[in-house]
């Protein structure tokens, strides 16, 4: 009786969360503009999206931001793990701490916080003015924090003396840790980046505050919202969701690969 409790327990949790995204992408392919009336298959609502010149600068701005931010994000993220992962106990706890505080913080307070720091750097400094720049700095601000908690658990998993042993076989530091660490903690390393991707293409709260007249994508759907919702973004956000749910499939198979082969040697 337990059994059927907790599977009848998970498939209300399930159709809550996913019920109201299969409507919205089931109503993507109708082919009226209602959103209470099915009036057939249709794939006009994609054709419209794909002629859309405002969404389409939207989303490619939204785009190179988001690889920018996960590149950046994922170097300073792992040069930040290996620094951590180095320090005694106590200041690991302590750093620990601080890189959580950002994941943690509201993001309206962290928006906020952004947009007054670049506001006062752009009086300050003159030629930087609130738009592209802004938006990539303070992406990488808060996708940071997000590879770094997925790079340490793979530092922690690796042999701490193959670096060492590495260098006594007459291995330079630099090339050691490209052919030794780095592939051990790659599988941590593309999951972080792939984290900050999606965090960063997913973003509103943060980019409206600190981009200026520069819209990405998710701030231009809030402004069309204002007006009235047309059914061509039922399409646009049907694609994204179908976007992040393949990287998230991608990130999920290479994870299983990597810990399959582990359990083979």
């Amino acid at each position: 009786m337990r059994k059927i409790f907790s599977k009848l327990y998970m498939a209300i949790i399930f159709i809550f969360l996913y019920a109201p995204i299969v409507v919205m992408m089931v109503f993507s392919f109708n082919d009226s503009k209602s959103r209470v009336k099915w009036d057939g298959f249709s794939l006009r609502w994609y054709e419209s999206l794909f002629e859309d010149d405002e969404i389409f600068a939207a989303l490619t701005l939204s785009l190179e931001v988001a690889v920018i931010a996960a590149i950046c994000a994922t170097l300073i993220g792992l040069v930040a793990a290996i620094g951590l992962f180095g320090l005694n106990k106590r200041l690991k706890n302590v750093m620990m701490i601080l890189n959580s505080v950002p994941m943690i913080n509201p993001e309206i307070v962290t928006g906020v916080s952004l947009m007054l720091l670049f506001v006062a750097l752009c009086n300050l400094l003159g030629f930087l003015e609130m738009g592209f720049t802004t938006l990539v700095l303070a992406h990488i601000t808060f996708c940071v924090p997000y590879v770094v908690l997925n790079i340490l658990p793979k530092l922690r998993q690796m042999n701490p003396h193959l670096y060492e042993a590495a260098q006594d076989l007459g291995c330079p530091p630099v090339k050691a840790f490209c052919k030794v660490v780095l592939p051990e903690i790659m599988p941590g390393v593309f999951t972080g980046m792939m984290m900050a991707f999606t965090l960063s293409l997913d973003d509103f709260i943060i980019s409206y505050f600190v981009g200026g007249e520069t819209q990405t994508l998710p701030v231009l759907i809030y402004s069309m919202t204002k007006k009235h919702v047309k059914p061509n973004m039922f399409a646009l956000t049907s694609l994204f969701f179908a976007v992040i749910l393949v990287l998230l499939l991608i990130v999920n198979i290479r994870q299983m690969r990597d810990e399959n082969k582990k359990r083979a040697f």
